[in-house]
């Protein structure tokens, strides 16, 4: 993350109709909840309902996988936010003049990558479904409850939602005690880096989405006085963010079919960047080219998705897909993902 003219910066984990804002090379890539976006030598933005059905991924790519955003690369498509931030990362690295999301501390010139993704990746998995608890479940139609019990893989009961909102409540109380507690010494980001990192970003969106579409309660939870230091840090990240959003300019916005033409005709990263790690492969029980299917282990795991096997490393799998429109490479982080024999339909 940096000011500037290079650089990206990512807002949320999740945008549920909330921007998720990437700048590489000094292009904005627009991800959105309800957003499909790739980066070739231009940038463009496929903005996609927040509920199903979606043709411009399930049918074009050829990707059932439930959740959104997703980003495409030339021919490879990342799936799940914390795949997306280290691909960016890689692809874009500061080296070459872009920012970084994972800065170095302010003292000794160290950098804390793998603590920043451990922590992005529990406190994500932690406190997104507390937050979500504190959404007004009552006001929403019932197309969006019916849409969402399909995610989660179970019927929502609204009313069973509002009665744990206290309990929510509570927890919410506690994870910001804890946020104080560690920006109680004055530093200025939460790991005490140069500059915000992934860390920083995904906390500061879970806790400016509840008070942008929580309930009352827990709007005026996050904003009390009671967690001081929260508050500054909380203002310093929105200004960081604001001031990098302030420079840019949005990315074209295209349809489904053009999407899909360009994804489709790219050339995908070589095999050998991700490559096939034999030992991990034979301990889940495959081999290269095995047709297999990949889902996350919480919501959305009854949307899986096919393909044949071509790349297998300790951070990510990666199948080739077929959709209607032609093939291209997705790939899927390996923690919080199960890989398991396709079950093909029968002739």
């Amino acid at each position: 993350l940096r000011s500037g003219s290079k650089g990206y910066w990512i807002i949320t984990p999740y945008g549920a109709g909330k921007n998720m804002l990437l700048v590489a090379g000094g292009q904005p890539l627009n991800l959105n909840r309800n957003d499909v976006t790739f980066t070739s030598a231009s940038c463009y933005s496929l903005p996609v309902s927040p509920v199903l059905p979606r043709p411009e991924i399930t049918d074009f790519l050829g990707i059932p996988y439930r959740r959104i955003p997703v980003l495409a690369i030339g021919n490879d498509v990342y799936c799940d936010t914390s795949l997306i931030a280290s691909t960016l990362e890689r692809r874009f690295p500061p080296t070459d003049g872009y920012g970084t999301i994972f800065p170095q501390s302010k003292h000794g010139g160290f950098t804390n990558t793998g603590v920043t993704k451990i922590f992005a990746k529990l406190y994500e998995s932690n406190v997104f479904p507390i937050a979500a608890n504190l959404l007004p479940w009552e006001a929403f139609p019932k197309p969006f409850i019916l849409d969402r019990s399909t995610l989660f893989g179970s019927p929502i009961d609204v009313k069973l939602m509002a009665a744990m909102q206290g309990k929510s409540l509570t927890t919410l109380t506690s994870q910001l005690a804890l946020l104080e507690e560690q920006l109680n010494d004055g530093r200025e980001w939460l790991f005490d880096s140069e500059l915000p990192s992934l860390a920083d970003i995904v906390v500061h969106f879970i806790l400016t989405w509840v008070t942008k579409v929580g309930i009352r309660s827990a709007k005026m939870l996050v904003k009390t006085s009671n967690f001081p230091n929260t508050l500054s840090w909380l203002g310093r990240v929105s200004s960081h963010l604001e001031g990098l959003q302030s420079n840019q300019t949005p990315p074209q916005v295209i349809d489904g079919d053009r999407a899909a033409e360009l994804i489709t005709s790219a050339a995908h990263e070589p095999y050998d960047v991700v490559g096939f790690d034999a030992q991990e492969a034979s301990r889940l029980g495959f081999k290269l080219y095995d047709q297999v299917q990949i889902a996350p282990d919480d919501s959305g795991k009854n949307f899986p998705t096919i393909g044949k096997l071509v790349g297998l490393n300790r951070e990510q799998v990666v199948i080739e897909v077929k959709g209607s429109k032609g093939l291209l490479r997705c790939h899927f982080p390996q923690i919080a993902y199960t890989i398991t024999a396709a079950r093909l339909p029968k002739l």
